[in-house]
């Protein structure tokens, strides 16, 4: 009896045992799966009693999970794919586990809202892009020495990874967010080319612009008639006399901070009418260390930003999303950058000089995703560096801890 696998069509889980079945010579057949009803067969849940794919059926019994199925294949025929001895089938096994345990499980953070699978949640969303760029790191160190994972020859570890890579590659990888992993845009563009995946997975057509969560539509508030009440004497409704309005309203807990002798407004109002001179002094003689605190924001990934006015959207597009906290914050964020040839810009950086309420940064800010793409450090200004740091980005003019040149500034106020 020729080997079958049960699953749906274009399952990527699937193409992982197809390819290996390539490389290893021998045929596995994929007939046609009613998924939902074909899985629930008593046939069917003798292979798995669970009613999962993929299963594969083979003379001597049924294997299912994926990865079981690719080692099972990977050990048929003679090209060794899986190692010629016990060391090498363990390296094998470490990049399949790395795929399962780190591409794998960002993906359900990151694909499975943009395919609907699970709800969208910003915060995961964004750490899955964090995490994604750490094990991007790791790969591209890797094939920094080597064509492949393993060495010099296709493995059963590449086949894994790739096919782990194969969505975000067509789903999320933008050429700006992979441009600075040559290695594995390498390593992924030559697998993928080979004649065993292509008879599998096909043409790919690669992300030009990172898919994003369906937006949610808003629904329709049911409006149930009310009983009629006996008429009232009407009176205008505002915030001060309507005690319900004032229940209903969102409180902010920095609302509840001790009283600060800082007023943050008029220093807004004292910065946008006067020159720095004088703004910056004023500053310091009114400023309230036990109600406000000052921090630093460093933009993690510099290497990445291109065009200048990309980079001023990026900052610009952060500011817009923090409505809630112009009543508690102030910032001077600064894009820094060596003008070159042709309009190019070389060493482009990011950073600023955030002052908050309270003495954390606030919960508005922590719920915007933007923050978590910059490291924050607290100043003291009682120290004359962190104080120096403080005045040069409220004056855009400076030495900013190392000669950088500055090319653009804005402000949150």
């Amino acid at each position: 009896m020729s080997m079958k696998i049960f699953s749906y069509p274009k399952n990527k889980r699937v193409f992982k045992a197809l390819i290996a079945a390539k490389y290893v010579g021998v045929d596995i057949e994929v007939p046609a799966f009613n998924f939902g009803v074909d899985n629930k067969t008593p046939e069917f849940l003798k292979m798995n009693p669970l009613g999962k794919i993929p299963v594969l059926q083979t003379a001597e019994g049924a294997i299912f999970e994926s990865n079981a199925i690719v080692r099972y294949v990977a050990r048929l025929g003679k090209a060794n794919i899986y190692g010629k001895n016990a060391f090498e089938n363990g390296v094998n096994d470490q990049w399949i586990d790395f795929a399962t345990n780190e591409i794998d499980t960002t993906a359900a953070s990151w694909l499975y809202p943009i395919l609907g699978f699970i709800p969208f949640i910003a915060k995961e969303t964004q750490k899955a892009k964090e995490n994604m760029k750490k094990i991007l790191t790791v790969l591209d160190n890797v094939l920094l020495s080597k064509p492949f994972l393993t060495g010099y020859r296709i493995a059963l570890a590449d086949i894994v990874v790739v096919c782990s890579l194969l969505s975000f590659y067509e789903m999320v990888f933008e050429p700006a967010f992979v441009s600075s992993f040559a290695n594995v845009n390498r390593y992924f563009k030559t697998c993928i080319n080979q004649p065993e995946f292509k008879s599998v997975i096909g043409e790919v057509n690669f992300c030009q612009k990172m898919m994003e969560p369906p937006k949610k539509e808003k629904e329709e508030k049911k409006v149930e008639p009310k009983k009629e009440q006996p008429k009232k004497e009407e009176k205008p409704v505002t915030e001060g006399d309507d005690e319900e309005f004032v229940e209903k309203k969102k409180k902010n807990p920095l609302d509840d901070l001790p009283p600060t002798t800082f007023n943050l407004d008029e220093f807004k109002r004292t910065y946008s009418n006067n020159e720095v001179s004088m703004s910056i002094p004023w500053f310091w003689s009114n400023f309230d260390a036990s109600g406000f605190s000052i921090w630093f924001a460093d933009y993690k990934y510099n290497e990445e930003l291109e065009q200048l006015f990309k980079t001023a959207n990026l900052v610009g597009g952060f500011f817009q999303r923090l409505e809630t906290l112009h009543k508690y914050a102030f910032s001077s964020m600064i894009i820094f950058g060596e003008q070159a040839e042709g309009g190019k810009i070389n060493n482009q950086s990011v950073s600023g000089v955030w002052v908050f309420r309270g003495q954390e940064i606030p919960p508005d800010m922590l719920d915007c995703d933007d923050s978590l793409v910059y490291n924050w450090t607290k100043l003291n200004p009682t120290v004359e560096a962190d104080k120096e740091k403080i005045n040069e980005y409220f004056a855009w003019e400076g030495k900013f801890g190392g000669n950088k040149k500055f090319l653009q500034g804005k402000l949150y106020k």
